[in-house]
C-alpha cells in the first residue's frame, strides 16, 4: 500500500532554517563573548594559546551542538504556547553543549597550557542560554503582545475572589493566554496573610470587604469566584456583597472540580441563583442507595422529564441490572437515551414510548420485564395549563398514577415511589389537587398489595421544565421585563439533584405508605429571586432590566405548604429528610368517587372541580 506523502511545509521550513542559521551565530557568539568576557573584553590582552583551541574546536561544535539542540527538540516544539518544559530543555541543552565543548577543546590545547579559562565554560553556557532563550520566548512574548493589542478595545476586567490553589490556576491561565480578552486588575482573599502579596504578578487587595471599593477603583466588569471548597452560606454572603457592584458573576462548579484536577476558564459558570439560597446541598446516604439499586430492574415514567432522566442518571450510576425509561414524548426521551448510552456504555437499557394513561401498555410492559423498582415521574405539572384543561390533569395524573400502581402491583414490583409536591397540600389549583389523589391513590394501595408504596413530596425545582428560572433568564437575554406574578409570592426550592436524591433515600427509607418530606430550609421570595438573577448577570434591577407585575395565575397562590396539619411529621435517619403520616380515609367511598370522578372526565364539557373537592376536602379552587 503506497504511503501519502505529506505536502512539503514551505513555512516550517523557513521557520526552522532562520533558527538553525540563528542558534549558529549563537554558538560563535557565545564561543567569543565567553573568552572576552574573561578578559573584560580587552582584546590584546587574550593570550593565543586560549584562542587556538576554541577557533579549532568551533565548527566541530557548532555541528554538535545543533543535533543537541534537534534531539531536545528545539526546532520542533511550538515556541507560542512555551512554558516550564520548554525552558528545562534550553538549559540542559546549553548545558550538554558546554560539556561537549568543554571536552572537545582538550584536543586542540597547547602541551604546557590549559585549554581554555575555567571561568570561560561559565560564560559560555550563560550567554548560550541568553540568546537561545531570547529567541525562542522573544516570539512568544511579541505573540502575546500583538493579540493583547489587537483585543484592547474588548478587555474585560477581572476581580478573582480567592488567592487558593484554584484561584492562582485560574488566574495564571488567564494571564498567560494569549487570546483572551480578560485582564485581572485584583485578588480578593480573607487570609490576612495574603494581603499585599501578589500572584502571577496581581496584587491581593484585601478581603471580602474590599470587593465594592476595588470594583469600583480598577473598574471591574466581571467578578470570578474561585472559591470551590467554600460552604453555600460562604458564597452566599459572598455574593451578597458582589450583588452591590454590577459586575457580572461566573464561578467553578465545585470542589470535585479541584480535586479532579480540572480547574480551568472553560470550567468557569456563571454564578446561579441556587448559590444564593445559603443551603448546602443535601446530603444522602450513598450506601444504602447502591444497596438497593445495584443489581435491581428499575423502572421511570416520564424519564426523559427533568426529574426523570435526573433519576435515570444517578440510578445508571448505581449499577443497575436493568434500567427501563418510559415516556411518551420521544424527542426528549431520546436525549437521555444518547446521553446514558454514551457514558455508560455497559448499561442494560430499554427505552419505550408509552403513555401511562394506556392500560394494556403497562401491563405488557410490567408482565415483560418485571422491574424490581418503579419511580413513578410521569405527570402533568404546568399549573395554569391544567387550569385550562382540568380532565386530562385529571386522566394523566389520577388514572395514569391508578393504572401504572395497578400494573406495577399485579407484577410484584418490591417497591413504588411516586413523585409529588407540595402543591398538595391544601391545593388551589388542578394539579395540586391531582396530585393529592395520587397520594391517597397510593397510600391505600400500600394497605392492600405487597409492593411498597410511598410518595415524595418537595417544593420548586430550580432549573426544571416550566419552572421560574428558566424563564427569567430568557427574558434577561431579551432585555427584560422579567416578569414575577406579586410581590410578595414566596416559593421553596431545590435543586435538580437535591430532589433527585431526596427520591431515591426515600426509596431506601421506604417501608410502605409513607409521604417523605424534604426540609427545604427558608422559603425564597420570587421578587427577590428575579432581583438576584438580574444582578448577577451584571445588569441594574429597574434601570437596564425592569420587574413588572403580572398577578396571580390561575390556580396559583402566594405560598406553599409542605404538610396539612392533620398530618404531622416524624424523623428519619437523614435530618433533612421527614415523613408525613398518612391521613385515614373511607376507601369503599374513595374508590366510588373515583369511578365517578372517571366517568365525568369521559364528558369533556364538565365541570369537574365540585366532585374533586369532595375527593380531596382541603382543596379550595380560586373560582
Amino acid at each position: 500500500m503506497e504511503k501519502t506523502r505529506k505536502p512539503f511545509n514551505v513555512k516550517l521550513f523557513y521557520r526552522r532554517t532562520c533558527l538553525i542559521i540563528y542558534d549558529i551565530i549563537s554558538i560563535v557568539l557565545a564561543s567569543y563573548l565567553a573568552i572576552l568576557a574573561r578578559y573584560e573584553f580587552h582584546v590584546d590582552t587574550i593570550p593565543q594559546y586560549f584562542m587556538r583551541p576554541i577557533e579549532m574546536f568551533l565548527p566541530v561544535n557548532i555541528l554538535l551542538t545543533l543535533l543537541i539542540f534537534y534531539f531536545f527538540r528545539l526546532y520542533s516544539s511550538l515556541w507560542a504556547f512555551a512554558g516550564e518544559t520548554e525552558l528545562q530543555n534550553i538549559v540542559l541543552s546549553c548545558l550538554l553543549s558546554t560539556l561537549v565543548d568543554g571536552i572537545g577543546m582538550q584536543f586542540f590545547k597547547a602541551a604546557t597550557h590549559q585549554a581554555v579559562p575555567k571561568s570561560y565554560h561559565l560564560f559560555y553556557m550563560f550567554f548560550l542560554v541568553t540568546c537561545i532563550f531570547a529567541s525562542r520566548f522573544s516570539y512568544r512574548f511579541f505573540r502575546s503582545l500583538k493579540h493583547k493589542q489587537k483585543n484592547k478595545k474588548n478587555l474585560i476586567s477581572v476581580m478573582v475572589i480567592g488567592a487558593g490553589e484554584a484561584g492562582n490556576v485560574i488566574i495564571k491561565e488567564i494571564v498567560n493566554s494569549n487570546f483572551s480578552t480578560m485582564v485581572i486588575k485584583c485578588v480578593i482573599d480573607d487570609d490576612k496573610g495574603k494581603w499585599g502579596r501578589y500572584i502571577q504578578g496581581i496584587k491581593v487587595a484585601g478581603g471580602r470587604d474590599k470587593i465594592v471599593e476595588c470594583a469600583d477603583i480598577y473598574d471591574v466588569d466581571e467578578i470570578i469566584v474561585a472559591l470551590p471548597s467554600a460552604s453555600r452560606a460562604e458564597i452566599k454572603e459572598i455574593l451578597e456583597i458582589c450583588k452591590d457592584t454590577n459586575c457580572k458573576l461566573r464561578s467553578l462548579p465545585g470542589m470535585y472540580q479541584l480535586v479532579n484536577g480540572e480547574v480551568n476558564v472553560s470550567k468557569l459558570r456563571a454564578v446561579e441563583v441556587e448559590d444564593l439560597l445559603g443551603r448546602d446541598p443535601i446530603s444522602v446516604d450513598i450506601d444504602s442507595i447502591l444497596g438497593y439499586v445495584q443489581g435491581k430492574v428499575i423502572l421511570v415514567t416520564g424519564g426523559g422529564g427533568s426529574i426523570g432522566s435526573e433519576l435515570c442518571r444517578q440510578i445508571a450510576n448505581h449499577k443497575p441490572k436493568k434500567l427501563i425509561i418510559v415516556d411518551i414524548y420521544e424527542n426528549s426521551v431520546y436525549d437521555i437515551q444518547q446521553e446514558l448510552k454514551q457514558k455508560y456504555p455497559n448499561l442494560d437499557l430499554v427505552v419505550l414510548i408509552a403513555s401511562v394513561r394506556n392500560t394494556n401498555r403497562m401491563n405488557f410492559i410490567f408482565s415483560k420485564y418485571r422491574p424490581h423498582i418503579v419511580y413513578h415521574a410521569a405527570a402533568h405539572k404546568h399549573v395554569p395549563l391544567m387550569e385550562d384543561s382540568p380532565t386530562e390533569a385529571i386522566k394523566n395524573n389520577v388514572f395514569g398514577t391508578f393504572k401504572t400502581a395497578q400494573a406495577a402491583a399485579m407484577s410484584g414490583v418490591q417497591r413504588f415511589v411516586m413523585i409529588s409536591t407540595d402543591k398538595a397540600v391544601n391545593p388551589t389549583n388542578i394539579m395540586g389537587a391531582s396530585k393529592r389523589i395520587c397520594e391517597m391513590i397510593i397510600q391505600t394501595f400500600d394497605k392492600h398489595y405487597d409492593t411498597e408504596f410511598v410518595a415524595v413530596r418537595f417544593g420548586n425545582v430550580l432549573g426544571s421544565n416550566g419552572s421560574v428560572i428558566p424563564l427569567f433568564r430568557k427574558q434577561i437575554a431579551a432585555g427584560g421585563p422579567v416578569t414575577v406574578t406579586h410581590p410578595d409570592i414566596i416559593r421553596y426550592f431545590m435543586t435538580i439533584p437535591e430532589a433527585v436524591s431526596l427520591v431515591l433515600q426515600a426509596g431506601a427509607y421506604a417501608r410502605g405508605g409513607e409521604i417523605f418530606v424534604l426540609d427545604m430550609g427558608e422559603p425564597v421570595k420570587i421578587l427577590t429571586l428575579a432581583e438576584n438573577l438580574i444582578k448577577l448577570s451584571g445588569y441594574r434591577v429597574g434601570e437596564d432590566i425592569k420587574i413588572e407585575f403580572t398577578g396571580l395565575r390561575p390556580g396559583e397562590k402566594l405560598y406553599e405548604e409542605l404538610l396539612m396539619e392533620e398530618e404531622g411529621m416524624r424523623d428519619t435517619a437523614n435530618r433533612m429528610i421527614h415523613i408525613g403520616k398518612p391521613i385515614e380515609l373511607d376507601e369503599q367511598e374513595f374508590f366510588c368517587q373515583l369511578k365517578e370522578l372517571k366517568d365525568e372526565c369521559q364528558v369533556e364539557n364538565s365541570d369537574i372541580r365540585p366532585l374533586i373537592r369532595k375527593i380531596v376536602p382541603t382543596y379550595h379552587s380560586q373560582e
